[in-house]
């Protein structure tokens, strides 16, 4: 399904819309607060600068609290509610808050306004877990990561818009548009199609909020891949708000330019988003593709570094440069280029992480892993904006700040794809698979999301492992002879996916025992396990007999056996045919068909080869 078709049918349209709108809403009336204050603006100006700071920052602390204090309570409502009539209950919330936003500024009393952002803060707090846990009972696998992506694109291009809306129009015209506003999301948020939850709603949530905090932490740190994608996202959202809050400072210090530069710089950084997000889901067929994460993660830096490269010594002049002077000067037109590639690559480190977090969660705890992801998120945003502060009160200017979050960014980068190798493995797989060969996939749903079972495939070529690991939204442990398995950098890839090394019993007695004693444990923790029953690479292009250490298998782990086919690759670079069939020698179109899974009763080796013969079909 293309990404068109996805926003207008019922199953994503007005989620999407809701989430576009609540987020509009949120920002407009946020900075028309904070620029109403700051800038004297009406009847709320401050008297002094000091004193709007202080309000500014009071403004900053009520919207974000509530992130904190509620977000774990809110994820085990969800859990327990029916998510679309949460989500429909927060929006109908949200038209009052605005009610009392509105009289705030007709009345012009702060404190109402500061009130009207808390609340606006704790309807946030609500919406997001429900938001985001929604989404893997609505759309198929498949359309994960284009649902993140399309979700974040439209996310961001919302805060922009809200932002600019919220600094430019009076309070006037504010005061009216946020309760329109907040009837449309309301409206849209009663069309998102009913998802029921997997616990009795006759359960009661906690709502204690530093019990539920420990509830919901505890819950998101029990898988690791799970915890540090939650850690990625934090460390996303804390170098994308030091960076943006460098931006007045960056264009009126060093570019020397005015608010309206700030605009287009903002715009920059949003496009890039919304295409960084969308590549991604491109670029991983609709797979959630962690080995984009590491490549995301690498641009972020380069770009922030090359964006510290581009201002670097320049001094602002003595009079304001607009927009245009700004776009054909070769600094400001490179920092607009780098805004945005820092916005692509953060699409493409941020939106595998939230689909893992979704894919990988159990049903009945996603909300409430998804509420921990915001817990995370405001303590990391109140770090970064902590930090920011500290280093401009060492000396640091806002260029030298850029360098400080880039060369930072490699660390963690490495630190968490050290921790996790699962990353960077993805990569190599991503890289190899996609530089050599075009996948046609077909009949993958049939492998199970979760219990155990054995997929059993023809074996063609050295990367036969990497294009099913690649294509399986699952972890799988390969069976593999042990002399594969610690071949020069795919070896590498094998030990972090845990393979199984395997030996005949003429070679090695005592290793092939211990590779069935591995497998029997594997199944038995509900692992995927792929062999390749030839026990070889062909060497002709041929099916070879199948050898009868499936039926051993099976008989010890009573499992579903799944047949798959691999054609296509017999004459590719990485087969026994070295490449000599030039057709197939890069860029090769490879076909994997999956098989409906077969009972473990009265499973045979011959049979097993003759369904995988049918599957393969004519094409070696």
């Amino acid at each position: 399904m293309s990404s068109l078709q996805l926003l207008r049918s019922r199953r994503f349209g007005p989620l999407f819309a809701t989430q576009f709108l609540g987020a509009f809403n949120d920002n407009l009336f946020k900075n028309a607060l904070i620029v109403t204050v700051g800038f004297g603006a009406g009847r709320l100006g401050a008297r002094d600068p000091e004193q709007a700071a202080t309000w500014v920052n009071l403004a900053a602390a009520a919207f974000i609290a509530p992130f904190v204090l509620l977000s774990a309570s809110a994820g085990e409502l969800a859990d327990r509610l029916d998510k679309s009539r949460l989500l429909s209950a927060a929006k109908a919330a949200e038209v009052a808050i605005m009610l009392l936003g509105a009289a705030g500024l007709w009345l012009g009393q702060l404190w109402l306004l500061l009130l009207a952002l808390s609340l606006m803060g704790a309807q946030s707090a609500v919406f997001g877990p429900a938001k985001y846990a929604i989404l893997p009972q609505h759309l198929r696998p498949e359309e994960l990561v284009m649902g993140n992506g399309l979700l974040s694109m439209g996310t961001f291009a919302a805060i922009l818009v809200g932002t600019l809306a919220g600094t430019w129009l009076p309070w006037q015209a504010v005061s009216g548009l946020v309760l329109v506003v907040a009837l449309l999301g309301w409206a849209s948020s009663r069309r998102i199609a009913p998802a029921p939850s997997a616990h009795s709603e006759s359960a009661k949530p906690a709502l204690a909020p530093l019990a539920a905090s420990g509830r919901v932490l505890r819950i998101a740190r029990k898988q690791r891949a799970v915890w540090l994608s939650i850690l990625g996202i934090s460390w996303f959202w804390l170098v994308g708000s030091v960076l943006l809050a460098q931006l007045p400072s960056l264009c009126l210090e060093v570019l020397g330019a005015g608010s309206e530069v700030v605009g287009v710089m903002l715009c920059a950084f949003t496009l890039g988003v919304g295409v960084g997000s969308l590549l991604c889901a491109r670029l991983s067929g609709g797979q959630v593709e962690l080995g984009l994460t590491p490549l995301g993660c690498a641009g972020l830096s380069l770009a922030g570094l090359d964006l510290f490269a581009t201002l670097q010594g320049l001094v602002p002049g003595a009079v304001m440069l607009s927009v245009a002077e700004v776009l054909h000067s070769g600094p400001g037109l490179r920092m607009l280029l780098d805004l945005a590639l820092l916005g692509a690559f953060g699409g493409l480190f941020v939106v595998p992480l939230y689909a893992l977090i979704q894919s990988r969660c159990a049903p009945e705890e996603r909300a409430r892993v998804v509420s921990a992801n915001n817990i995370v998120n405001a303590l990391f945003m109140v770090v970064a904006a902590a930090a920011a502060v500290a280093l401009r009160a060492l000396g640091l200017g806002a260029v030298e700040l850029l360098v400080v979050v880039a060369i930072t960014n490699i660390l963690v980068g490495v630190y968490i794809f050290t921790l996790v190798p699962e990353f960077l493995m993805r990569l190599l797989i991503w890289m190899l698979v996609h530089v050599f060969y075009r996948l046609r996939p077909d009949g993958l749903e049939r492998l199970p999301e979760q219990g155990p079972a054995v997929i059993v495939c023809n074996h063609v070529s050295f990367v036969d492992a990497p294009i099913l690991a690649a294509l399986s939204r699952r972890p799988i442990r390969f069976v593999m002879d042990h002399r594969i398995y610690r071949l020069p950098v795919l070896h590498f890839i094998f030990k972090t996916g845990r393979a199984i090394p395997i030996a005949s019993r003429r070679e090695d007695p005592a290793q092939m025992e211990r590779a069935f004693d591995e497998v029997a444990a594997a199944l038995e923790d509900g692992d995927l396990v792929c062999i390749f029953p030839e026990g070889k690479l062909t060497g002709d292009g041929r099916l070879s007999d199948f050898r009868p250490g499936i039926e051993r298998i099976i008989e010890r782990n009573a499992v579903p056996v799944i047949p798959v086919a691999l054609s296509g690759l017999w004459g590719s670079f990485f087969s026994r045919a070295g490449g000599r069939n030039t057709s197939r020698c890069l860029r090769s179109k490879v076909d994997v068909r999956c098989g409906e899974a077969l009972a473990p009763q009265g499973v045979r080796a011959d049979r097993l080869r003759e369904r995988v013969l049918s599957l393969r079909g004519a094409v070696q």
